[in-house]
């Protein structure tokens, strides 16, 4: 649905196309419970957490690194497309917007603020774990 952007070697190593495949695996084949932000990481980060129909936490830990950082700025979740299995993860806009798609369009859009700061001297890209709603 999305073409795979890429960047020069001189605005990313890679890393935010590797979030990008770390978030579809999470979520593609699943449906949307619930989206929250709110809380801080480990590193004292901002989250988002996006709960699925198995039972699974996905969280988005935003990082800091000097003038390297990655934070998610909003979401839009479409709730009359929450009951479509996903079916991909896209971007558009330079990794800026991130689309979380079924086949009746995006469930989820990210708006996301990243940079690579002095490349690559620094930690950017999200934090991305996956867990049971039990732990």
């Amino acid at each position: 649905m999305y073409a795979a952007e890429t960047l020069s070697e001189d605005e990313d190593n890679g890393t935010m196309p590797d979030n990008v495949a770390s978030l579809s695996e999470a979520v593609v084949g699943h449906r949307i419970v619930s989206v929250e932000t709110g809380g801080t990481g480990r590193w004292g980060n901002d989250r988002t957490v996006i709960t699925l129909d198995n039972g699974k936490r996905v969280v988005l830990e935003g990082t800091d690194d000097c003038c390297a950082y990655t934070e998610l700025t909003s979401f839009l979740l479409h709730a009359d497309k929450v009951d479509h299995i996903i079916t991909g993860v896209g971007t558009t806009n330079g990794f800026n917007t991130w689309h979380i798609f079924a086949d009746m369009g995006d469930v989820l859009e990210l708006s996301v603020g990243w940079s690579s700061g002095n490349p690559f001297y620094y930690g950017y890209g999200f934090k991305i774990s996956v867990s049971d709603l039990s732990d």
